[in-house]
């Protein structure tokens, strides 16, 4: 089994009738719903259970390049990589695939929150620690 390094994250999922849109393939807003999954789903594994519980992340901003349509039955890899963690937020790219073609190219930054107050605040070092290694 390959071990990816706490900077990325990778998720296989299949497309469904739910993610097709009218003209017979997925809707570009399933993209990003993708996209997000993957954020919260690397923030879950490797952040400690109480600072999960104590944050939240939202989306501030997303560049999407759409270069193929995925169709339903589809299977896709969504690969995620953590660029860099500054203060309140964090820079991700990713690419969603199909077998060896690359279907999106995504730049995303968003912003970690408070849960309680609702503000941003920044990622203790040690929380950091855990996501980049040191010369990041």
């Amino acid at each position: 089994m390959l071990t990816l390094p706490t900077q990325s994250y990778e998720y296989v999922l299949d497309v469904g009738p739910d993610d097709i849109d009218a003209m017979g393939h997925v809707n570009n807003a399933v993209y990003l719903q993708w996209i997000q999954v993957a954020v919260l789903r690397h923030w879950r594994r490797f952040a400690p259970t109480d600072v999960v519980a104590a944050r939240l992340w939202v989306a501030l901003k997303h560049e999407i390049r759409y270069r193929q349509p995925a169709f339903l039955d589809d299977r896709v890899v969504v690969r995620l990589l953590l660029d860099k963690l500054r203060g309140a937020l964090a820079f991700y790219r990713a690419d969603i695939d199909r077998e060896n073609e690359t279907l999106a190219e995504v730049k995303s930054c968003w912003c970690c929150l408070d849960a309680v107050t609702r503000k941003p605040v920044r990622l203790a070092r040690d929380i950091v620690a855990r996501f980049l290694p040191p010369e990041a």
